[in-house]
C-alpha cells in the first residue's frame, strides 16, 4: 500500500518474554492484509517498557516527525471573524475537500487516484450514520481548507486539518477547530481532543489544548521484499 499511516499498530501490551514472537505476529499480519509498511504507535502505557527500543534494534525507523501529543480542550477555543466555514453536505463538496486534503500531504497520483475510487463507500458510510462529519473553509469563496471530526460519546475527535499553502497565517485552521468546538457542544459533548503534531501543536497550545500523553511512531518496513 502506498501511505503507512493508513496501517497502525496501537495498543501494544506484550510481556517481556513474549515481546520478540508478538512482534514478528504483528509483522506477519500486516503483510498477509497486503501491507509493506505499517507505523507502531508507542504510547506511555505500551509494555515492555523498552518496546521502542526493540523496535528501533530490529529495523523500525522513526516515522516522519516521530511525536504525537494526544491533547485535549475544555474550554471554548476563541472565535475567528472573516472565515466562513461550513460543514460538508454533499458528495462533490466531499471530494473537495478530500482533494484539499491530499495536496496538502503530497499524495502523488497514484495515491489519489487510488483513495479516490473508495469515496463514493466512504461518502455512503458517512450520510447514513451520525459518527462524524466535514468540513471546508472558504475565502473570497473558494475552498481553502478541510476538516473532519469524529463524534465520541465524551468528546469530538478531530480527525484531521489541511489549509492549501497560499492561504495559511490567515486563521484558517483556529477557525476549523472553533466550528467543530460548537458541533461538539450541540451535541452535548463539550471537549475535543486531538492528536497533534509539530506543526499544530504550538497553535493547540495557544487556544488552550493541553497534553495529556505522548505517543512515539515508528515505521515498520519488514514486509517490503
Amino acid at each position: 500500500m502506498p501511505f503507512p499511516e493508513a496501517g497502525g499498530a496501537h495498543r501494544m501490551r506484550f510481556t517481556s518474554k513474549d515481546a520478540e514472537e508478538r512482534i514478528e505476529a504483528v509483522r506477519q499480519w500486516f503483510g498477509d492484509q497486503g501491507r509493506e509498511e505499517f507505523v507502531w504507535w508507542i504510547g506511555p502505557s505500551a509494555t515492555p517498557p523498552d518496546l521502542e527500543a526493540r523496535l528501533l534494534a530490529r529495523g523500525a525507523a522513526w516515522w516522519r516527525e516521530g511525536v504525537i501529543a494526544s491533547m485535549l480542550a475544555e474550554h471554548p477555543p476563541p472565535s475567528v471573524s472573516g472565515i466562513d466555514v461550513r460543514r460538508v453536505e454533499t458528495y462533490e463538496e466531499f471530494v473537495i475537500a478530500r482533494d484539499i486534503a491530499w495536496t496538502v500531504v503530497g499524495f502523488t497520483a497514484e495515491q489519489s487516484a487510488e483513495v479516490l475510487t473508495t469515496l463514493p463507500e466512504k461518502w455512503e458510510a458517512r450520510i447514513s450514520s451520525d459518527d462524524g462529519a466535514a468540513y471546508l473553509a472558504y475565502v473570497d469563496g473558494k475552498p481553502a481548507a478541510s476538516a473532519d471530526m469524529l463524534f465520541l460519546s465524551f468528546a469530538g475527535f478531530l480527525s484531521g486539518a489541511s489549509t492549501l499553502p497560499e492561504h495559511r497565517s490567515r486563521g484558517i485552521y483556529r477557525a476549523l477547530i472553533r466550528a467543530r468546538w460548537d458541533d461538539a457542544v450541540r451535541r452535548g459533548t463539550p471537549a475535543l481532543i486531538v492528536g497533534a503534531g509539530a506543526m499544530s501543536r504550538p497553535i493547540l497550545e495557544r487556544i488552550g489544548f493541553r497534553t495529556v500523553a505522548e505517543q512515539h511512531l515508528l515505521l515498520d518496513r519488514s514486509n517490503r521484499s
